[in-house]
Parts: C-alpha cells; structure tokens; sequence
C-alpha cells in the first residue's frame, strides 16, 4: 500500500468506474448508486485514495436501533424508547489489488473515529454494520463487533467500548 494514501468524500471528480472489491453488490452499489444516495443524503461516501486511484470507499449514515433487536443484558440497562440513535456504516470495500495490506483495517478504523467526532454532537449509541457475507461477519467479529440476536450479520459496536479501544491504542 502506498504512503500517500487519503480519505476524501466522494465528489463527481473521483474515478469509479474501474473500482474492483470482489463483492458485486458493493461494487455496483459504488457505481451505480453511491453519488445518488449522497445527493439525497441517506449516505456520505468516503473514499480512500493513493496516487489519485480509488482504492477503497466507506459510506456513512445515521441510524436507529430497535430496543428490542439488543442482548437482553444492554436492553434492560437503557431507557424504555422505542429505538436508540446509532451510526451505519453501510458499505466498506477494498480493491481486489489492496487485499491483505490492512487497507480494510485502515477504512474501518476511519469511520469509527468520523463517527467518535460525530457522536461528541449528535449523540450515537452504537456502531451498525451489515456484513455482506460470512468473509465480512468476521472481519468486523475481529474488530469487536458483536451479531445482534435475532440478525447474525447485522453487527454492533458500542460507541463507549470504540472510543476506549481508540484511547488505548493512543495510548501505546
């Protein structure tokens, strides 16, 4: 993986047509759908850039978790709302070509701390993902995602557990 590699929201000037995960519905989802859902604001794409190439993205969005799709043990702990407020990151890919460079690790470790900074004003509970398949259910299993109950590869993190985690890297 390059040195100069950048992390920039998505913008008409960025190159996507030759972008290869290895996962169709994400790459089709970059092209074809990722501007569009920007422009209507129901997600922010981020790109992860070297020597002007593309070479993996994220998106963004608010979310809201049903009560009662959490652990018992988290559920009984929190006000009885019908749902809490969380952060989905929605889609996360790495080219073809970045694979087994921690390009991933990298993406992930970057939409956690865009969603830490966000949650300091608009208040997030969790972290959502939704893995595409079983590869990616333990991709984000070995960063401490844990499956919701009733949905296996829709996963969480809490955002107290993130910020401690990113705390105690720091602190090394």
């Amino acid at each position: 993986m390059s040195v100069d590699l950048s992390v920039e929201v998505l913008s008409s000037r960025h190159d996507r047509t030759s972008f290869r995960s290895g996962v169709e519905a994400l790459d089709t989802w970059f092209r074809a759908r990722a501007s569009q859902d920007q422009r209507r604001r129901v997600a922010q794409a981020f790109l992860a850039l070297t020597a002007g190439k593309v070479v993996g993205f994220y998106s963004l969005s608010m979310f809201t978790l049903a009560l009662e799709n959490l652990p018992p043990e988290l559920n009984k702990k929190l006000p009885r709302y019908d749902a809490i407020p969380a952060a989905l990151i929605g889609r996360l890919a790495r080219s073809e070509d970045a694979r087994g460079t921690g390009l991933g690790d990298l993406l992930l470790a970057d939409a956690v701390r865009r969603v830490l900074a966000a949650s300091e004003s608009i208040a997030a509970y969790a972290i959502v993902v939704d893995a595409k398949d079983e590869r990616g259910q333990a991709f984000y299993q070995a960063h401490g995602f844990v499956s919701l109950p009733a949905r296996p590869r829709r996963l969480f993190l809490l955002t107290e557990t993130a910020a401690a985690a990113l705390r105690a890297a720091a602190a090394r």
